[in-house]
């Protein structure tokens, strides 16, 4: 097999088009596409569908791009290692943080790791869009799951529940449930999901409840769901790290407290591309989150 095919293999699914490819490679894009024509006929098989879009890589295309990916991740290691010996560490590293979860949580430990290690390069998107790792050149993204994809290597930072909560004086003027099929008809609060039914997964002992919602306010915006409640305008359904403050200052009351509540996944994950070799920055910023966030669970999900 050629590497240098299987190099193009990786460069070709990193830019997400043979056309990027080619730009970032300063090549035409007949050379480009040669040597990935070549790397088929060696193998025999397609590597790359080709829809109206973009280009995503077949079973086989994949598995070859980890194997290109690790390579070059041990190239680029090695490079570093001999650039940075007796340095200040450096590197780049693009993050993916959920909207909420990324400000409130994830952003003063970024910005603390970034005071120690100033040479580091932080490009950080907040989103809560499923990420395309390849796609969008992300080497680490963070969300809130069920379970992790097959496909990555994963890291559980958190575990992440919902709480139901409002405060005393909308408590006092309403009826508060007690029993989560009462939010049927209740004003909730919560985050909007795009083209399905709302429902609530309420758990208790070995029983199980379904709960379809229909809210008052729904919003991506989890800071502005939380401005909803404490202005008194309904029962918040929303995630701990949101509120615990506001339930310690007693801002905020909680109810349905005898049941484990869900709704979007109740796990915070930390993924990343398969790679046996990550760069020295990407792998220090993954073992300083997981440190930061001891004192939970932490399982590397092989």
């Amino acid at each position: 097999m050629d590497s240098a095919g299987l190099m193009m293999l990786v460069e070709i699914l990193d830019a997400g088009s043979i056309s990027e490819a080619a730009r970032r490679l300063k090549m035409t894009r007949a050379n480009v596409g040669y040597h990935l024509k070549q790397l088929e006929t060696d193998v025999g098989v397609e590597l790359i569908r080709r829809t109206t879009r973009r280009i995503e890589p077949t079973d086989l295309g994949m598995q070859l791009y980890r194997h290109g990916r690790t390579i070059q991740d041990s190239l680029q290691a090695a490079r570093e290692s001999v650039a940075t010996q007796g340095e200040t560490l450096q590197g780049r590293v693009r993050l993916s943080l959920p909207n909420s979860y990324g400000e409130l949580v994830l952003a003063p430990k970024l910005l603390e790791f970034k005071r120690n290690n100033p040479k580091i390069i932080l490009d950080v998107i907040f989103e809560n869009r499923i990420t395309d790792l390849i796609r969008d050149e992300v080497d680490i993204a963070v969300r809130l799951l069920s379970d992790p994809p097959p496909n990555l290597d994963a890291w559980e930072l958190d575990e992440v529940g919902i709480i139901a909560c409002a405060t005393t004086t909308f408590a006092k003027a309403n009826v508060f449930p007690s029993h989560p099929d009462e939010l049927r008809s209740a004003p909730v609060i919560t985050a909007s999901v795009l083209g399905r039914q709302l429902r609530l997964s309420a758990y208790q002992n070995s029983s199980k409840l379904s709960v379809p919602l229909e809210p008052t306010l729904t919003s991506h915006n989890f800071v502005f769901l939380r401005d909803a409640i404490l202005a008194d305008l309904g029962i918040g359904l929303v995630a701990d790290y949101l509120v615990e403050d506001h339930i310690t200052r007693g801002e905020l009351v909680t109810t349905l407290d005898d049941w484990r509540l869900s709704m979007f996944g109740t796990r915070m994950y930390l993924l990343t591309m398969p790679s046996q070799h990550q760069s020295r920055a990407i792998s220090t910023i993954i073992e300083y989150l997981v440190a930061a966030l001891s004192g939970r669970r932490v399982v590397h999900c092989d």
